[in-house]
């Protein structure tokens, strides 16, 4: 099992690569074929560490608060359960319309699709810290960590 600076450096590492991909996808800097690549490389990478963060929770988190005695813990669980199935499903369909063929055809649609996943991600990560870590912290599961 993890600790929470584990699922919180998780956070940063995810962030990092989502600002890393909002600076290459321009239609400028992906007119540069290496550029594309690159982009194509990390939005794969970026989609591999959201769907192993995912699992991690599924596997290290959420099944403590799911037999936890407060209703409103287990309810929580599985409010952030159920919210994983749009990001994987967004991220399965943006993987087989985009990436799959590896033509680097970055379109205005494709930029506009990405920063969707961009946003849809940084909002979970911003719910996790909110509402989820706190949570966690509050019923015992983890502590906080001091630096």
């Amino acid at each position: 099992m993890y600790d929470l600076a584990h699922y919180r450096n998780r956070h940063t590492d995810l962030l990092r690569t989502i600002e890393d991909l909002q600076q290459l996808l321009t239609p400028e800097m992906l007119r540069i074929r290496p550029n594309a690549k690159t982009a194509y490389l990390l939005l794969c990478e970026l989609g591999s560490k959201v769907k192993e963060h995912l699992s991690e929770e599924d596997h290290g988190v959420y099944p403590s608060l799911l037999i936890h005695d407060d209703p409103r813990v287990k309810s929580l669980a599985w409010g952030f359960i159920s919210g994983e199935r749009p990001l994987r499903q967004t991220f399965d369909e943006y993987h087989r319309k985009w990436l799959k063929n590896c033509d680097f055809n970055f379109t205005e649609d494709f930029l506009r699709e990405s920063q969707a996943v961009f946003r849809m991600v940084a909002e979970r990560i911003d719910r996790e810290n909110r509402v989820l870590f706190p949570k966690l912290v509050e019923i015992g599961l983890f502590q906080e960590s001091r630096a």
